[in-house]
């Protein structure tokens, strides 16, 4: 039996048809995270971290981070040395938005220490903002705790 020319639009017409609609079944169940869910909010008040961006970048050195086996060690600069720091720490993850952490800063000799354990194997981005003195710092670092 040979297929006419007619015959062989229609069946690549039904081939692309169901391509189209498989496509379209698979992105429905693709799950996409947003980095917030008050997106538009935050962005107005983006402002705030730039500025505390620019009195981060006065200091004398960034914040250091290091991690070892056990736990994620954020050093903070000598100018913070003695004084009362508040703030947080957010590790971001964007794999993940269950895998995201936020820790309330408690300094213990000009340091703040996360146990590993309480994060997973993967890259985050931190977001640090801290207040000394009503001066407002903020530093995003990149982190990756695959080892």
């Amino acid at each position: 039996m040979k297929l006419g020319w007619g015959w062989k639009i229609a069946i690549l017409y039904g081939v692309f048809a169901v391509l189209i609609v498989s496509l379209v079944i698979a992105s429905n169940r693709q799950h996409f995270d947003l980095v917030t869910d008050d997106y538009y909010g935050e962005e107005v008040a983006y402002q705030k971290v730039i500025d505390a961006s620019k009195n981060q970048s006065a200091l004398s050195q960034p914040l250091q981070i290091h991690a070892n086996e056990n736990s994620v060690i954020i050093e903070f600069p000598n100018e913070f040395k003695d004084k009362i720091l508040t703030g947080s720490i957010q590790f971001y993850s964007p794999v993940n938005q269950s895998w995201d952490h936020t820790y309330k800063i408690i300094p213990l000799n000009n340091s703040f220490s996360i146990s590993r354990s309480e994060l997973q194997k993967t890259k985050y981005i931190l977001k640090i903002n801290c207040t000394i003195d009503g001066k407002n710092y903020h530093q995003e670092t990149e982190i990756n705790l695959h080892a």
